[in-house]
C-alpha cells in the first residue's frame, strides 16, 4: 500500500475539500451505504460474517465464511488494536448499542469502535480478510456506534454526556473534519450507564440528516442536519418520547425511520421532516422483554428482545403501518442481528455466552433456525456485520 507522510495526507484532505467537498455526502447518493459502483478502496467482500467481541482484555473482529445453506465456519480472528468496554450494569449487552461494527460498501472498509480505548479501528475488507490500517481517536469518551454516507463517517461517543464526532474517508484512512465534534448534553452521572447512554448514530438515506437516540436520558431522538461539507448543523432537533427508551434504528424500505422502543418494548415507525422532527407513523409492542435492537432483512424488520431470548418479525407497509408476524427464539441474551446481502440469511448475537444464532428468512418473513457459533471472548460482545 503507499504510504503517505502526514502533511501529504493533509493536502490530500484539503485539495479534496477546495475541489468540492460536497461529494462527501453525494457520493452515497445511490444509497444509505453510499455504494454507487464507484472505485473502491478495497476488492469488497461476500458470503462472510464479521462478529465483534468487545473483549476489554484486547478486542477482535472474528471472521466467519458464510455457506449456500446460511451457516458459519470460522476463517480467522482479527486484533483491532484497541480495548473493548463495559458500561456499568450491562450484562448482556455491554456497549448498550447498536452499529458498533460498520461496513463500508463504497470504500470496502470495516469500523470497529474500541469502547475501553476511545478509539476506532479501520480495516480495508478483501473477501474474509482483513487488514488493519488506522487507529484513530474517537473524539469523545467510549464509541458505541458508527454510521457511513458516501464518505462521510459519524461516531457516537456514550459517555462524559455523549458526542458526535464526524470523519471523512480517503485511501482507507478517516480525518477529523474541523469543528464537527457536537455535544449531546446528556446527563454523564445518570446511572446505571446501560440505560441512560446513547444507542445508535444514523445517517438519513439521502444523507441529509444524522439521527441519534438517547435512551432514558431524555426519551429523545435527536435529528442534527447535516450540511454541504459534510458538518452538522449546531445543535439538534430534540424530538421527545417520553417513556419510550428509543434504542437502534433503521429504516425501512419506504424509507421511514424505525425505532426499537425499549421502554415501550415495541417497533415504532416515523416520517422524519424536513425540519428534523420526527412524526409517529405506528407503534407496535413485541410481547417481550427489553425490545432494543432492530435489522431489517428481505423487506421484513426484526427486533432484538434481550430480555426473552427471541427476536420479533415485523411487515412494513408501503405507509409505515407494521405488522407483527411472531416470533423466533434465540440463546441467552439477544442483542446486535445483522442480515446477508441478500437478504436470506439473519444472524444475531446472543451475548450472555457469545454466541451467534442463524436464521433463513423465509418468503413470509418467518425465521428458520440452521444453528449457532460460539464466537470466542465475545461474552457480553456487541458488533456484527453481514454481507
Amino acid at each position: 500500500m503507499r504510504r503517505f507522510t502526514t502533511r501529504a495526507l493533509r493536502l490530500s484532505l484539503a485539495a479534496a475539500t477546495v475541489g468540492g467537498l460536497a461529494a462527501l455526502s453525494d457520493a452515497g447518493a445511490a444509497g444509505a451505504d453510499g455504494f454507487d459502483g464507484g472505485p473502491h478502496f478495497g476488492e469488497g467482500a461476500g458470503h462472510v460474517v464479521f462478529v465483534q467481541t468487545d473483549n476489554t482484555a484486547g478486542n477482535q473482529v472474528v471472521a466467519y465464511d458464510r455457506a449456500d445453506n446460511g451457516t458459519l465456519t470460522l476463517a480467522d480472528t482479527y486484533n483491532t488494536g484497541g480495548l473493548g468496554g463495559v458500561l456499568s450494569g450491562s450484562v448482556v449487552d455491554h456497549l448498550a448499542s447498536q452499529s458498533s461494527l460498520t461496513f463500508d460498501r463504497r470504500n470496502s472498509l470495516l469500523y470497529a469502535v474500541n469502547a475501553g480505548s476511545n478509539t476506532v479501528s479501520v480495516f480495508s475488507v478483501r473477501g474474509d480478510h482483513l487488514a488493519l490500517h488506522q487507529v484513530v481517536s474517537s473524539g469523545g469518551i467510549f464509541p458505541v456506534s458508527v454510521a457511513v454516507h458516501g464518505n462521510l463517517v459519524s461516531v457516537l461517543n456514550a459517555e462524559d454526556g455523549g458526542s458526535v464526532q464526524q470523519y471523512a474517508s480517503f485511501f482507507g484512512h478517516l480525518f477529523a473534519l474541523p469543528g464537527s465534534n457536537r455535544a449531546l448534553g446528556l446527563d454523564p452521572t445518570a446511572s446505571p450507564q446501560f440505560v441512560n447512554t446513547p444507542g445508535q448514530v444514523a445517517f438519513s438515506p439521502d444523507g441529509s440528516k444524522l439521527i441519534v437516540t438517547t435512551k432514558a436520558n431524555g426519551n429523545d431522538i435527536d435529528v442534527f442536519g447535516v450540511g454541504f461539507f459534510g458538518q452538522l448543523s449546531a445543535s439538534p432537533v430534540v424530538n421527545a418520547e417520553p417513556g419510550a427508551v428509543p434504542f437502534a434504528i433503521t429504516f425501512d424500505q419506504a424509507g421511514h425511520l424505525v425505532v426499537a422502543e425499549a421502554g415501550a418494548n415495541a417497533l415504532a415507525t416515523f416520517t422524519v421532516n424536513s425540519d428534523r422532527t420526527v412524526s409517529l407513523i405506528d407503534s407496535v409492542g413485541t410481547g417481550f422483554a427489553a425490545t432494543c435492537w432492530v435489522a431489517p432483512a428481505q423487506g421484513f424488520l426484526y427486533s432484538s428482545n434481550a430480555g426473552s431470548a427471541n427476536v420479533s418479525g415485523y411487515q412494513s407497509a408501503p405507509n409505515g403501518q407494521l405488522t407483527l408476524l411472531g416470533e423466533a427464539g434465540t440463546d441467552p441474551g439477544t442483542v446486535d442481528a445483522s442480515a446477508s446481502a441478500n437478504g436470506q440469511f439473519l444472524y444475531v448475537q446472543a451475548g450472555k455466552n457469545g454466541i451467534v444464532d442463524e436464521f433463513q428468512v423465509n418468503a413470509s418473513g418467518t425465521l428458520t433456525a440452521l444453528g449457532s457459533v460460539t464466537v470466542a471472548g465475545a461474552a457480553g460482545g456487541e458488533g456484527i456485520v453481514a454481507l
